[in-house]
């Protein structure tokens, strides 16, 4: 049924096609741009992410273009907390992930907001996922056709009251489609790259980052092996991640990567490749989009946005807890990002990992 949709409008290609898709099908589009006061303007830095004032300038171009109106709204202050919590996950020896964030508070959040107050019926992004009917009658965000571009992991968060009132229009099409399409509308941003980069992070330096939005962390402590021996010195929990394998700081003659993160005595434990791998997972504050199930249920999990989804089962702890147990050890578990579970294509819904858990 088309009705009145805002857009969320970055300036890339996926959005731009979105716009058109949308006034194909008969909706009314009203295109919001997100200004987060995220700045980095030099042509390198516009390649790579998203959401700076040359993309608002794109953006409106092809809103001009497409003859719809167009407006730009000042989420600076609300962006800030995703910066916070990004900061303060990575001081925490977690692994944050800032667009799952910025989904559900601002986009899913604060634009579906202002799209009630100009009477929308909608509220769209250039996603490539795609909402279905599932089997109980209801919306379901279901996996994009392309699977090299599939987001619906990211979409995890959105509350399942609003997915009635979501659109996803690039969802059914490849990337490869969506770019041929903007072709031959000859819009301006058609060959425009992709977005690579968080935002707000400039040349992906996410240690100076942290250290320049939290200064005086005293977060420094050992680098250690499996058995607690002594390796060295780090300068900071915040600059490791779970897997990580370079810029250890630290030559023991083969390969070495961070198998734990102890915030509490700043210590880095690292070890072999093997060590790495974990049979399940612990979660909190699982979103579901289908009744949450009450008994250890199949599922498929992914547990990065590059991860692809293997067999799993779920098991509820309550509270919005939970564990997961793979089929198959997985590697590199990390506290702070997503675990995503799946029934086919059918997103089930999602919650933010805790810890990796060993075989009992």
């Amino acid at each position: 049924m088309a009705g009145r949709v805002v857009l969320a409008m970055s300036g890339g290609v996926d959005s731009s096609v979105a716009a058109h898709l949308l006034r194909e099908q008969g909706h009314e589009v009203i295109g919001l741009f997100m200004r987060t006061g995220a700045h980095g303007d030099d042509l390198e830095r516009r390649a790579k992410t998203c959401c700076s004032a040359t993309d608002a300038v794109d953006a409106r171009n092809v809103a001009d273009r497409l003859d719809i109106p167009f407006y730009a709204l000042d989420f600076e202050r609300d962006f800030a907390r995703i910066m916070d919590q990004f900061a303060d996950e990575y001081a925490a020896g977690r692994t944050p992930n800032p667009c799952v964030l910025c989904n559900i508070w601002l986009k899913f959040g604060k634009l579906w907001a202002y799209g009630k107050q100009v009477g929308a019926d909608f509220v769209a992004t250039g996603h490539y996922a795609r909402i279905v009917e599932g089997p109980e009658g209801r919306p379901r965000v279901a996996r994009g056709e392309d699977p090299s571009k599939d987001q619906s992991y990211v979409l995890f968060g959105l509350r399942r009251e609003l997915l009635p009132n979501v659109l996803l229009p690039v969802g059914g099409y490849s990337k490869a489609e969506i770019r041929s399409i903007a072709r031959d509308l000859d819009l301006p941003v058609h060959d425009k790259p992709d977005s690579q980069e968080i935002c707000f992070v400039p040349d992906d330096d996410y240690l100076s980052f942290v250290r320049d939005r939290r200064p005086g962390l005293e977060t420094a402590g050992a680098i250690v092996d499996e058995d607690g021996s002594k390796l060295g010195e780090h300068g900071g929990i915040e600059g490791f991640t779970i897997g990580q394998r370079r810029g250890l700081g630290i030559a023991v003659g083969e390969p070495r990567y961070v198998v734990q993160i102890e915030p509490a005595t700043r210590t880095v434990t690292v070890g072999r490749r093997s060590s790495l791998d974990r049979a399940g997972l612990e979660a909190s504050k699982f979103q579901w989009h289908v009744d949450p199930p009450e008994r250890p249920t199949r599922c498929l999990a992914q547990i990065r946005a590059r991860h692809k989804a293997v067999p799993a089962v779920f098991e509820p702890l309550g509270d919005g807890h939970a564990r997961v147990i793979f089929d198959e050890p997985q590697a590199a578990v990390t506290p702070g990002q997503v675990v995503a579970v799946y029934d086919g294509e059918l997103l089930l819904g999602g919650g933010w990992i805790e810890r990796g858990v060993d075989a009992t």
